[in-house]
């Protein structure tokens, strides 16, 4: 057994909850609407829209505007889409834009789309087509940021709707099909498969968005840029760190699901991380299914995933400093140094499919108490 320091460290480093916590429940009791649970200091605009009943079934701020990231994405995609009928063929040089800049977020290609096609005119020829209420371009002063064009949860929901239901067959495969195929590891080093991907098992399709000075590092085990600039603007708000998670959730994309999030300044990326899967997880999402085992908060930085548990392989991944994690179930292996203390049990993360060594889990015992043995 061993008795850690890390009770005080876990206090320190832990995201969003206290150590050993089990359940996707917050530590401090967190500002409800509806079913849904927003952590203390976060602001969220959220929307759930169940297309099997054509009714919303989650809507918190939905109207609000939020600075879009990546999500805008989508809009650069379906603007180039537009006018290609009828066979909507992609180019291979696009595609090997499209592809990664859907799937794993690719930055050059949104900058190539931007200026390429016409910058915030892309937004308004989007808003005019899709019947957006709350899209608008960047703010002035910023009109090369694509990133800083605003959202709403409610338009991102209407976009979904024109893709499932309204988009030429082509163009909904092409869309959907590279959101299906998102990377747990984003173009720029970040893991990306937070929020909805974090909180539901597949079937699911994803795009999602992260912005903020706060974020500064990889989290993939590769460099990254830095995501974001952080500027002042009256309409929208581009100086909190921001972490949004949208897409599509259940057979048969029965569920539409937008998540945006501000994060108190300075937050880092494992708490924003976790503050956004445990508001997504309180959330009514027809047709989503819940993955099976236990949340648990980890401590230190450059925590590596392994194929088995032993540090004899090399690192499948990283994960976000201080993130929190689902654990399948747990069993010994190569035992882990880290002085004064000592560890040879290891927890199985199915989301990742690999294992971390239990010494950095929050939790006060080397063997979970509640995490069943593998």
């Amino acid at each position: 057994m061993r008795r850690r320091l890390l009770a005080v460290v876990a206090a320190l480093l832990l995201v969003g909850g206290a150590a050993g916590t089990a359940t996707a429940a917050p530590a401090t009791a967190p500002a409800t609407v509806a079913s849904v649970q927003v952590p203390s200091g976060v602001t969220a605009g959220v929307a759930v829209f169940d297309r099997q009943t054509g009714a919303f079934t989650e809507q918190l701020n939905a109207s609000a505007q939020f600075r879009s990231a990546s999500v805008v994405k989508l809009l650069l995609t379906l603007d180039f889409l537009w006018n290609r009928g009828p066979d909507y063929t992609v180019p291979a040089a696009d595609r090997a834009r499209l592809e990664p800049m859907l799937r794993s977020s690719d930055d050059d290609a949104a900058n190539y789309y931007w200026s390429t096609y016409g910058g915030s005119a892309i937004i308004t020829r989007m808003v005019s087509r899709l019947g957006l209420s709350d899209t608008a371009p960047p703010p002035t002063g910023y009109e090369g940021y694509w990133g800083y064009s605003a959202i709403s949860a409610r338009d991102t929901v209407t976009i979904y709707r024109y893709l499932l239901d309204s988009a030429p067959a082509p163009v909904r495969d092409f869309v959907m099909g590279n959101l299906r195929q998102s990377t747990r590891c984003a173009s720029d080093g970040f893991d990306q498969h937070f929020g909805v991907a974090g909180a539901f098992d597949k079937p699911w399709a994803v795009k999602q968005g992260w912005s903020g000075s706060s974020f500064p590092e990889g989290t993939c085990g590769s460099a990254a840029s830095a995501a974001g600039t952080t500027v002042r603007a009256k309409a929208v708000d581009l100086t909190r760190p921001a972490l949004h998670s949208t897409g599509t959730v259940g057979a048969g994309d029965r569920s539409i699901v937008a998540v945006y999030t501000l994060h108190p300044a300075g937050t880092s990326y494992g708490k924003a991380y976790t503050d956004i899967g445990r508001l997504t997880r309180s959330l009514d999402v027809p047709g989503a299914t819940r993955p099976a085992g236990w949340w648990y908060g980890t401590w230190s930085e450059h925590v590596n995933v392994r194929r088995d548990p032993s540090t004899g392989n090399a690192p499948m991944t990283q994960l976000p400093a201080g993130v929190e994690v689902l654990i399948g179930c747990q069993k010994r292996g190569q035992e882990v140094q880290v002085p004064p203390y000592t560890n040879d049990w290891w927890a199985y993360l199915p989301q990742y499919g690999g294992w971390i060594s239990n010494i950095y889990v929050s939790s006060p015992d080397n063997r979970i108490p509640d995490v069943r043995e593998c």
